[in-house]
């Protein structure tokens, strides 16, 4: 929209943020980002331009500087009070004042004030951030920069101001936004995805280990920008040290080198096979309102609901016999299908499967502190260890206390925290995960819940890891001084990183972390030399004393009352030191070059972040909780659907159906094997015709064919062939002579096998 004031908003405000150009620079798993922002006053009054924005949770924001006409003003991180004062002290002064600052109440959002921009004049402000990218279950890494701010919602008797976010719907964003990315490894760049649209990826090299992508014309602010780049031989350890800053204290973490140590875990196979009977899990289920919105633009009959339920279907299908479950589900309020968690059986299973297929996105509010305390006041059961799936759009204010609370938690759980939509709050989802030991997963664009979902189960699955520990072999006169938190889960394959500050001389050291992996010890251990790279640009301190000071940050939360002034001095210390903002600091800066003040009345002007404004219509026409359960359309649904707890399926219409025959024409063809034939069949068919989909189901079928086994039934005949192979043909194949259809029919047969 253009008019004499150049970009509006939908209520007539002129918006001075014309455009955002942000570049990534990503350094094997670490990414470094700078945006530029440019405003522009076209009004004859002097400006204050207030933009709340979301940021990744975990970046460390390094840098903040402002370019009006020559003049470079780079600002200084100072106690936030003392930064807001100043900041309000220039105004009233007539000068030029930028200020920064991390929200209360999640770190993934901040405001950038804008103040004083006279008639007529342009402003450039810089900011710059570093994060680590994180590892996702297929190996790629991914990188997210938060395009859309949903509204998050405030819950009753919460502490603290709520951000003030002002929105428009993501197709009437009034500025543009430009991307592009440089990536290198050690390694070579396999491909780089994502779910906006990118011009061709570009090789800048030979060996393929630089490349470089833009984001193409004319993104719609409708989703947030990411990047899931794959590197070949992905999982190397490796560890970076980094010279200290020459003119910061030696003896600080600013002036001492630090390493940054990557490790990716490998469990023996004969453990990784193995896999208990046991565990508690407990699924917490979304039902806001804003889960009734559509999954993607592009499949908009998807809502985040319906594939909530069919993720449900696919968990409590795939779950162990022995083990214990329970479903919570939460909005304003909440609500479990049990008074406490049952032994999964036939029974229970299809008692939690009715209910899931009537759950709708008709609760209000998000308010998940209350059924996670529920959560936590219920006994864990003894041999049964607690694994916790939350799943959410995050669109909540009060994300430090459910991260808090997940923390104070962590003894007795694992959490699994997946991101439903476009704007899920990366701190709340991430935060949860990592404080509950577990994995975070997100689930945006054309992504499907369901693989993503089952691969955090499998995860779940794995045999916990207990006593684990950090110890570094270092030559005499070298220390090495651990900054982060201890390690408190271990994934295979899934990478651990430690940040450590070191003292002494170069030399050649290793780290190593000893575990206990199902009652066996375990260790992988890095040899590394400590002579500092190179790269003087301090990623690695920034990264350490982001890590330093997020948990000073919640260790001062915990104490508050008793001795918080202490941990919060020490806080806005290390901030100051480093660069790195917190929730205790602010970047300031002022022009006091400019020579005159800047007369006239100030106007406000709040410059607004994209929301997602389709889920209207979906809340209108969602389906009643009164009428019947919809039957699945999608074949392999349908078959899940029909399996029983056991791990076995029954041989009746409704699994012929799937199968494309008549009950009368499977049992016909081996009717002595009728107890176990429908079971065969069910695998065959998966292995035959959705391998594709082999993450939704491979957990359901491995269970399947553990009961085949336990049958004991006569499935070869007398020479050790497979009964059931030879009537394959008529059971898939029957009026049909395609030799291709028969090949893939009789394919999965022999890889079915070696399941049992």
């Amino acid at each position: 929209m253009v008019n004499c004031f150049g970009l509006v908003t939908d209520n007539k405000e002129p918006v001075p943020l014309k455009s955002i150009d942000a570049q990534l620079e990503v350094k094997d798993h670490v990414a470094t980002l700078v945006s530029t922002l440019t405003y522009e006053n076209k009004e004859d009054k002097p400006l204050e331009a207030v933009f709340v924005f979301p940021l990744p949770g975990d970046a460390a924001v390094c840098h903040f500087s402002a370019q009006i006409g020559e003049t470079h003003i780079v600002a200084e991180v100072k106690e936030k009070q003392q930064a807001q004062e100043e900041y309000d002290d220039a105004l009233s002064s007539g000068q030029q004042a930028f200020l920064l600052e991390e929200s209360e109440q999640s770190p993934d959002i901040f405001s950038l004030k804008v103040g004083r921009l006279p008639p007529g004049e342009s402003a450039s402000i810089r900011l710059e951030y570093v994060t680590e990218l994180a590892v996702q279950a297929d190996d790629g890494l991914r990188f997210c920069l938060p395009a859309v701010l949903n509204p998050r919602y405030q819950p009753q008797g919460s502490e603290g101001p709520s951000v003030q976010v002002t929105s428009v719907p993501a197709s009437l964003v009034p500025y543009s936004l430009s991307f592009s990315a440089q990536v290198s490894s050690p390694r070579p760049i396999s491909k780089i995805e994502s779910s906006c649209s990118l011009e061709p990826l570009q090789y800048l090299n030979a060996d393929q280990t630089k490349a470089t992508v833009k984001l193409g014309g004319g993104h719609k602010f409708d989703r947030d920008i990411e990047l899931l780049i794959y590197y070949k031989d992905a999982h190397q350890p490796s560890a970076v040290v980094e010279a200290g800053q020459a003119s910061a204290k030696p003896g600080s973490l600013m002036g001492d080198p630090v390493v940054m140590v990557s490790l990716y875990p490998e469990f023996p196979q004969s453990v990784m096979s193995s896999r208990a009977a046991c565990g508690e899990f407990v699924f917490l289920m979304d039902l806001s309102g804003s889960m009734g919105c559509p999954m993607n633009n592009s499949t908009p009959q998807e809502t985040r609901i319906s594939s909530a339920r069919d993720t449900l279907l696919l968990l409590l299908k795939s779950l162990p016999m022995g083990c214990y479950f329970n479903i919570y589900s939460f909005g304003s309020s909440f609500e479990h299908i049990f008074p406490k968690s049952v032994e999964y059986s036939e029974k229970t299973m299809k008692e939690a499967l009715e209910k899931v297929e009537k759950m709708e996105s008709n609760l209000g509010g998000t308010e998940i502190l209350r059924p996670l305390n529920h959560i936590y006041s219920q006994a864990c059961i003894p041999k049964h260890p607690r694994q916790l799936f939350v799943f959410t759009d995050g669109e909540v204010r009060n994300t430090k206390e459910v991260t808090d609370l997940v923390k104070n938690n962590a003894d007795s759980h694992r959490c699994f925290s997946f991101g439903i939509g476009e704007g899920a709050s990366s701190a709340l989802i991430n935060g949860m995960a990592k404080e509950g030991g577990g994995q975070a997963q997100f689930i945006t664009g054309a992504d499907r819940m369901q693989p993503k979902v089952m691969q955090s189960l499998r995860f779940a699955m794995q045999p916990a890891v207990n006593d684990i520990s950090v110890s570094w072999d270092l030559p005499k006169g070298v220390s090495a001084t651990v900054l982060s938190p201890p390690i408190t889960a271990i994934f295979q394959g899934q990478r651990s990183l430690i940040y450590a500050q070191l003292t002494g001389p170069e030399a050649d050291g290793s780290v190593t972390v000893k575990y206990s992996l199902a009652g066996h010890p375990s260790q992988n251990q890095l040899h590394f030399n400590l002579k500092p790279a190179e790269d003087s640009e301090l990623t690695v301190h920034r990264l350490a004393a982001r890590t330093v000071i997020r948990s000073m940050e919640s260790e001062e939360r915990t104490r508050r009352g008793h001795q918080d002034e202490e941990m919060k001095k020490k806080v806005v210390e290390l901030s100051i030191q480093s660069g790195v903002s917190s929730c205790f600091t602010a970047f300031i800066a002022v022009n006091k070059d400019s020579g005159k003040a800047v007369q006239g009345p100030l106007v406000r002007r709040n410059v607004p972040t994209a929301f997602l404004n389709k889920c209207q219509s979906y809340f209108k026409s969602a389906r009643s909780a009164a009428e019947p359960p919809q039957p699945h359309k999608d074949p392999l649904l349908q078959l899940v659907s029909l399996q029983n707890a056991s791990g076995s399926w029954m041989l009746h219409e409704a699994l012929a159906a799937v199968l494309g025959k008549t009950k009368e024409e499977v049992e016909k063809a081996k009717p002595e094997l009728v107890g176990l034939w429908a079971s065969i069949l069910a695998l065959i068919w998966l292995h035959g015709f959705k391998m594709d989909a082999k993450e939704e189901w491979e957990l359901l079928a491995m269970k399947a064919a553990s009961w085949i086994k336990a049958q004991n039934g006569n499935i070869y005949n007398h020479q050790g062939t497979p009964v059931f192979k030879c009537v394959i043909k008529q059971i898939f194949l029957r009026d049909s002579l395609n030799p291709f259809l028969v090949t893939l029919a009789l394919r999965p047969v022999d890889h079915f096998l070696t399941l049992l």
